[in-house]
């Protein structure tokens, strides 16, 4: 296709009388064997609004000479202003919304923080979520931290139905069974968002706290570390193709079997994991679990790994975090950096805490949106003791 049939499928000409310079140019490549595009003066001849790039410096000066002769240019259709409207997530039981086109989203609150910095992208693709005093019980809660890729949208409904159908399985199950409800809250939260028919997908991390046990998952590389009296202890590992185990998965799912056209059935081959540019990736995606993900979803399983630990005196906080921060700052850094601002000081500072944490991921580079929850454990335990109260600063106790 010429230049020039291009700019007429875009629809970028007009048609006028022409000069004979034009048509002379025009006249070779739009149809050189027809009588009247060869005349000088032909009345139906097309002229660019403006002179398509490449074109010779003499074509451009002899259109500019004749251009005050023609009538007024066709201006073209101005696209309508794009909406700005906020996206936000459901409020549930304490459960806040992260507007996605917010630079910086903080949040205080009783037994946790949060604080949501937008990275270099367009909008904000991370969520949270918080529900509390579930059921009135201040002991039992759920947090849940996603980050979301190919867009808001996987995230979004993630923080808006993830908790519910954890909640909905553990109300209907024994304790014993929390592991097996918590992975049918995650693969129905899934199987719904694939309802939608909406693209992208989201990591997810999420703490549930319930009759004295922290239930731990998490679904990609978002993580979550606790500082048991001062040393971290990581409840969670990241699902990425580089993962021996994970890639063995992938490679070795059941294999897809394809009609022939024969009305058989054959082989073909399943999971493929790569190296692209120094990153292990599944297709183009560099996590290996995820909600979402339609066009991987053979292999981009949505189910979580879990952790169980009993809320004993000696846990003190639980960061949940996107791979922004982790990416950046490790394990033991975070806690060696939050503690001193939640720990044996009168009154604790935990959303400074995060917001620290977040910006030293900043400084040493990180470009992606960042999402950090601090979790204080000790409001969340049924009978804390008193030397535990003092250094979190929930209770004076003069020593002697």
């Amino acid at each position: 296709m010429t230049l020039v049939q291009r700019y007429l499928n875009r629809e970028m000409f007009s048609a006028i009388i022409s000069s004979p310079t034009l048509d002379k140019t025009l006249s070779r490549t739009l149809s050189p064997s027809s009588p009247s595009s060869s005349s000088p003066y032909s009345p139906l001849v097309l002229r660019l609004h403006k002179p398509p790039i490449g074109m010779n410096r003499a074509f451009n000066d002899d259109a500019a000479s004749t251009s005050s002769s023609y009538p007024p240019k066709l201006l073209k259709r101005n696209r309508p202003a794009k909406l700005d409207i906020p996206i936000s997530t459901k409020g549930f039981g304490g459960g806040l919304a992260t507007p996605d086109r917010r630079e910086v989203v903080e949040v205080g609150s009783d037994g946790y923080s949060v604080y949501c910095r937008k990275g270099k992208r367009q909008a904000m693709e991370d969520r949270y979520s918080a529900v509390v005093n579930f059921h009135g019980d201040p002991k039992q809660a759920f947090f849940g931290i996603f980050d979301g890729h190919g867009g808001a949208k996987a995230a979004e409904f993630a923080a808006e139905n993830l908790a519910t159908n954890i909640l909905d399985e553990v109300e209907v199950r024994d304790d014993e069974e929390i592991v097996d409800a918590v992975k049918s809250g995650y693969l129905n939260t899934d199987s719904d968002f694939m309802k939608e028919d909406l693209r992208g997908g989201s990591c997810c991390v999420t703490a549930l706290i319930r009759n004295g046990n922290l239930v731990v998952s998490n679904a990609g590389d978002c993580r979550a570390v606790m500082s048991r009296r001062g040393t971290a202890e990581a409840l969670t590992s990241d699902h990425r193709p580089s993962r021996k185990d994970e890639k063995h998965r992938i490679e070795t799912l059941l294999r897809v079997y394809r009609d022939g056209g024969f009305g058989k059935k054959y082989p073909w081959p399943g999971g493929y994991v790569d190296r692209c540019h120094g990153v292990w990736r599944v297709g183009s995606l560099a996590v290996s679990r995820a909600i979402g993900d339609r066009h991987l979803k053979q292999w981009v399983t949505a189910e979580p790994e879990t952790k169980i630990r009993t809320m004993e005196s000696d846990l003190e906080f639980l960061i949940l975090a996107s791979d922004g921060l982790w990416d950046k700052v490790s394990n033991q850094e975070a806690v060696d950096i939050a503690r001193p601002l939640c720990i044996g000081i009168q009154n604790p500072e935990p959303l400074s805490a995060c917001e620290k944490l977040a910006a030293l991921s900043v400084s040493r580079g990180s470009a992606d949106d960042i999402s950090v929850m601090l979790i204080q454990l000790g409001h969340f335990r049924d009978d804390p003791s008193p030397e535990f109260s003092l250094e979190l600063g929930f209770t004076n106790i003069a020593k002697n």
